[in-house]
C-alpha cells in the first residue's frame, strides 16, 4: 500500500514538476522584491507613473514572451507540435530562472527542461540556445548601431558598414556546412554523434533561419521600444537617451555576467546607455535616471513573474 502511495506521489510530482518549479520561482521572486525594494515602495512609484501606462507596458512586455516562445516552437516543430502552452511554460520558467540566477546560470535550465518535457537531446537543445543567444546579441547591437551611425553623421560609409554587420548572421549561416565538414574532419570519430546533434539544433534551411532571425528582431524591437517609452514617461530625456537606456539595460541582460536578478547591473547599464545617447551627466539628471532605471528594471522583473503566472493559468489540461 505504501508502495502504491509512493508511486502515486512520484507520478503526481512528475506530472506537475514544471508547475511546482514555476510556483517556487514566483514565490522566490515575490520575497526577493520585498527584501530588496519592498512592494509598497514599488507600487507607490508606479502609481506616480499611472495605472494605464504601467499595465500597458506590462502587457506589451508579456507579449514579447509569446514571440520568444513561437521562435522556439519553430526551432523544434516536431517535438512541440500541439503543445504550445506547455512550451510557453518552459520558456517562462527558463526566463525567470535566467533573470534570477547570477552569471547566466539559469541558461542551463533550457536544455534540461526541453529534454524532460519534449525529449530534445541536451546537445541539440544547447546548440539551439547558443544560436538564439547569438541572434539576441546581434539584434541588440545592430539596433544600437543605428543610433550611433545616425548620430555621428558618418554618411554612406557608416550605413554600408552597418548593413554588412546586419547581414553577417546570414553569411555565417550559409557557411555552416563547410564549418561542420571541417569540424568532422578534425574531430575524433566519437565526436561525430555530438556534432550531428549540434547540427540538429541549428535552423533547418534558410527559410527557418530567416524566420528565427525575424522573430528575434521583432521580439527585441518591441521590448526596447516599450522600455524606451517607460523611461521617457519617467522623465528621461531626450528621446534618444530613453532609447539608449533601454538598449543598455537589455544588452546587460544577454551578456555572460550579471548580478542576481540583474540588481545593480541592469540599472547601471540603463544609466550608461542613456548618457551615451545624449542624456546630461549633471547630478539632477543622474538622479532622475537612477530612479527611472530601477523602476524600469522592476517592471521587467514583474513582467517575467506575470508571464510565468499566465503560463500556469494557461496550463493545458492533462
Amino acid at each position: 500500500m505504501n508502495t502504491n502511495w509512493e508511486r502515486s506521489r512520484r507520478s503526481w510530482l512528475a506530472r506537475n514538476r514544471l508547475a511546482l518549479i514555476s510556483a517556487a520561482a514566483i514565490a522566490a521572486y515575490a520575497i526577493f522584491v520585498e527584501w530588496v525594494w519592498g512592494w509598497p515602495v514599488l507600487l507607490r512609484q508606479w502609481a506616480e507613473i499611472g495605472v494605464g501606462p504601467v499595465l500597458s507596458a506590462l502587457a506589451l512586455l508579456v507579449a514579447t514572451y509569446f514571440i520568444r516562445c513561437y521562435r522556439i516552437h519553430d526551432y523544434f516543430p516536431g517535438e512541440t507540435r500541439g503543445r504550445f502552452l506547455s512550451l510557453f511554460r518552459v520558456t517562462q520558467v527558463h526566463n525567470l530562472l535566467n533573470i534570477m540566477l547570477p552569471f547566466r546560470a539559469g541558461e542551463t535550465s533550457f536544455p534540461l527542461l526541453m529534454r524532460s518535457e519534449f525529449g530534445v537531446p541536451l546537445v541539440r537543445g544547447t546548440a539551439a540556445l547558443f544560436v538564439m543567444r547569438l541572434l539576441d546579441l546581434h539584434a541588440l547591437l545592430t539596433v544600437a548601431a543605428v543610433g550611433l551611425v545616425a548620430g555621428r553623421g558618418q554618411g554612406a560609409i557608416g550605413w554600408v558598414l552597418w548593413l554588412i554587420a546586419f547581414l553577417s548572421p546570414l553569411a555565417f549561416f550559409l557557411m555552416k556546412e563547410k564549418a561542420l565538414t571541417v569540424m568532422r574532419r578534425v574531430a575524433p570519430a566519437k565526436a561525430g554523434p555530438l556534432l550531428d546533434e549540434a547540427e540538429a539544433g541549428l535552423p533547418i534551411g534558410i527559410p527557418a533561419f530567416l524566420r528565427a532571425w525575424a522573430m528575434t528582431m521583432l521580439n527585441w524591437a518591441v521590448k526596447v521600444v516599450v522600455l524606451a517609452w517607460v523611461l521617457a514617461i519617467m522623465g528621461v530625456a531626450p528621446l534618444a537617451a530613453s532609447f539608449g537606456g533601454a538598449l543598455g539595460g537589455e544588452l546587460s541582460s544577454v551578456l555572460p555576467v550579471h548580478a542576481p536578478a540583474g540588481v545593480g547591473t541592469y540599472a547601471a547599464a540603463i544609466v550608461a546607455g542613456a548618457v551615451s545617447f545624449g542624456a546630461s551627466a549633471d547630478q539632477a539628471t543622474l538622479e532622475t535616471l537612477g530612479r527611472a532605471s530601477v523602476n524600469a528594471h522592476l517592471m521587467v522583473i514583474v513582467s517575467a513573474v506575470a508571464g510565468t503566472m499566465l503560463s500556469l493559468l494557461l496550463r493545458p489540461k492533462a
